[in-house]
This record gives C-alpha cells, structure tokens and sequence, in this order.
C-alpha cells in the first residue's frame, strides 16, 4: 500500500463498514424476527444453513470492535439500525434496541469516530413482511415513523444518515431475481417493491428533516454494464441492465424519473397513480453513496423481458467470482458527477472483497485484498483529481460476518472471525490500511 492520506484532500475521510444483521447477532437483545430469519431458515436458500443468530456477537462486543476502528486510524465507522431490532413488530419499541445504538453511537464519539448510519440494511421486520412487505406501500410509510424515531433518538450525535442501502438489492435481487430475502420471483411484486423502496427513502427523508436530522442521503449501488459479445441485441440487453441496476433509482432520486427501458417492462406492474410520488422520491440530497465492487458482462436471453443473462468475464476474480476492475470505479463516478450528480458529495460507502482467509501462525495474509483495496483507492484519487466530488471511502467491511446468501463461506473482513470462538484477528490489509491512514496526517 503506497498511498498515504497525503495522496488525498485535506477533510478526505477513511471508514470501516459493517450492517447490524451481518455482525449483531439478531437472536438477542430483543431483536423480532425477520424476513431474513425466514429466508434463511428455509432450506437451500443460504449456503451451510447459516443465519444471523449469533454472527459476531457485535451485539455484546462493540467495545472490542470500535476500539479496531479506532486503533486503524479510521475517521467513521459505517453501520446500519436494525429495524427488528429497535421495533420487533414494525411498529412497538424495543426500548433494549434503542439503548444499543444510544452505546455503539456514544462508543463511537468516544473514540473520535464519526458515526455513519443506515436506517435499512434489509432486515424487514417479519410482521410487515407478513402484509406484503416492500410489495407493500404501507411499508415506505412504516418506515418513515422508524426514521422520525431514530432522529429524534440520535440526531444530536449522527454524522450523517443514510435511509436505505442498495435499494437495487432490496427490491430486484430480492423480489425478480429471488437471491435474497423474501426470495420471491415475481415481477408484479419486483415493480412494486422497486418504487416502494423509493418511496420509503424519499419519505424518510423527510421524516430526518422534520426531526432535525442533518447531512442525509442515500447509498446505491452500482455493476457498470458491458456486451459480453459484439451484437445489437447485447448492446440493447446491457442498456437494459443499466435502467434496471446502474441508473433506475439513481435517476429517480436526482431527476424524478424513471428510465424508459426499464417502464417497457416494469409500467403495467407499477402501483396505481406511482408517478405522483415521484416529486417525494426525488427529495434534495445532501450526498451520495456509492457501493461498488465488480462489473457485469450481459448478454442476451430468450424469453420476455427484460431479456438479459450475465456471463462470466476475462480478468481476475474474487473468491465470489466478481470480476476485479478498479478502472471502472473512476469511470462510474465521472459518469454519475456528469450525467446526475453534478457537485453532490459522494462517498464510496462499500468497497472491498472476499477472500479465502486462513488464520496461521496468529496472521491472515490476504495481499489480494491488500492489491484491490489500492487499486481502488488510486481509482479514487484519480477521479478526485479530475474533479470528481468525492469525500470519502469506506472499506466493505471491518469484521468478517453473515454474507447473506453467501452465509459465512466468504469472507469479506479486514479482521478475521472465528464463528466458532468469536475470536478477532486483524489481517494483513487491515494493518496495511493503519500504517496508511495513521501517516503524516494533514
């Protein structure tokens, strides 16, 4: 790692990323259940049989995991509230939740860390998942009272607020493609899902300002789209791809929109009445996140729409097989500051990957996180250079955890876990990041 934060502008800030199901540890502290205790507790659905019971007892060890923040040299700590957690029914407070977040906030401003919260990284609370969850726009409204609870309960410590992280994999991963929870294959409920998600955003946003909440944005994220062959019909599939991935909700947040590719397959199945809310969906931003970690090459497929497949590509690949390809960070944030966002703060809120770590001799040797974490980073300070508004990057992620469908076979961590003995073990990057963060500082 040869960069140091002289590589970077004066105010540019350096975090660590974690989400309360990954890391928590959902079976205790009164968390209620939810639409991922249910998708992982049906079989096949996630990889080993593995769910969020238990995953880093961050829960009972965010002392030891904030004080690895710190010790990195970090200036943010990246982590979502769990809305199980703080209202286990959708709707009652859980007052054991809501003093969590009052400690891990507090833990947070204690060691000189500025806290960066999500109000959702999609742990639904079963009981609206029961109503039809984000098929459902009783739920963007529910989720506005969450957001007007935790301002009211944080908003005086809170660096900044995010409502949602990837709406794309809340909605379409979750609802068209079935990969995460509920696991549904419907496109009815995807389109629906898709502009309540939106919704749900552009009403929390609202609810944040009303409470008196501050610097309050968004994260997306982003799988620049490329032909995987040299035909029409690819180059129209890959459009395709990007009204329903790279800029569906990214225009309609900026230009209360959505894109004409993907209403050719997603209008008849939209809520009655969907464009009067595009004018709340579009609510002024204060900043941008962007989660980024591969590409995707798409061809075409038989069958209705949308008519697209992803194929595997030439460069290397992480342990997941997403392909490596630091160029097109810079590329997507020319594209986004361009076409979208103008001079709205961004921040790379996830980037990272998943290696095949193994503790020996007490280090975990991971040079291939160490070479993609500069690469991006140098991505990164290039597109600052050029005049990119980029203010920050935050490392996906701090600890090893849950990774979703993936369960624990991947490990994405700058610190290795144990999920047996819950030990913590930081790697090669993470000492790699501290030696470069804890440089001549500006």
């Amino acid at each position: 790692m040869d960069l140091t934060r002289d590589d970077f502008p004066k105010g540019f800030l350096f975090g660590a990323a974690s989400s309360a199901y990954q890391v928590e540890g959902h079976g205790a502290g009164g968390a209620g259940p939810c639409h991922w205790d249910s998708f992982a507790a049906t079989p096949g659905n996630v990889a080993g049989g593995a769910d969020g019971r238990m995953a880093c007892d961050h829960l009972h060890r965010h002392a030891e995991d904030l004080d690895l923040v710190a010790a990195a040299g970090f200036d943010l700590y990246r982590f979502s509230t769990s809305w199980a957690r703080v209202m286990p029914d959708g709707a009652t407070v859980n007052p054991e939740g809501l003093d969590f977040y009052d400690r891990l906030v507090d833990g947070l401003l204690t060691r000189g860390l500025k806290p960066m919260l999500t109000l959702y990284h999609w742990d639904l609370p079963s009981a609206l998942a029961d109503r039809g969850g984000w098929a459902n726009r009783d739920t963007a409204e529910r989720f506005a009272g969450f957001a007007e609870l935790m301002a009211h309960r944080l908003g005086d410590r809170v660096w900044s607020w995010a409502t949602i992280n990837e709406p794309w994999s809340v909605s379409w991963l979750s609802h068209f493609e079935g990969q995460h929870a509920p696991g549904l294959r419907d496109i009815r409920a995807t389109a629906r899902a898709m502009h309540h998600v939106g919704l749900a955003h552009g009403l929390g946003m609202a609810a944040l300002g009303a409470a008196g909440a501050t610097k309050a944005g968004v994260v997306l994220n982003f799988e620049p789209g490329f032909p995987a062959e040299n035909s029409d019909a690819a180059r129209e599939a890959t459009l395709r791809h990007g009204a329903t991935f790279s800029w569906f909700f990214l225009q309609a947040m900026t230009r209360g929109s959505y894109p004409d590719r993907a209403l050719e397959g997603l209008a008849a199945h939209l809520p009655a009445g969907w464009e009067q809310d595009m004018t709340t969906i579009a609510a002024p931003l204060d900043w941008l996140g962007v989660n980024y970690h591969t590409i995707r090459r798409v061809a075409p497929a038989p069958g209705p729409w949308p008519g697209k497949r992803a194929v595997a590509g030439p460069l290397a690949k992480t342990d997941t097989g997403w392909e490596i390809a630091p160029d097109e960070l810079g590329a997507l944030l020319h594209w986004m500051s361009d076409t979208f966002t103008g001079a709205l703060p961004l921040y790379i809120t996830a980037n990272g990957m998943a290696a095949p770590d193994r503790v020996v001799k007490g280090q975990v040797r991971d040079e291939d996180r160490i070479a993609y974490l500069a690469a991006h980073l140098e991505a990164a300070k290039d597109a600052i250079a050029a005049g990119v508004p980029l203010r920050g990057y935050v490392v996906r992620s701090l600890l090893d955890g849950f990774e979703w469908a993936y369960g624990y076979s991947k490990r994405f961590g700058l610190v290795h876990v144990d999920f047996e003995s819950l030990q913590r073990t930081p790697k090669a990057s993470y000492h790699a990041l501290a030696r470069m963060l804890k440089g001549p500082v500006q």
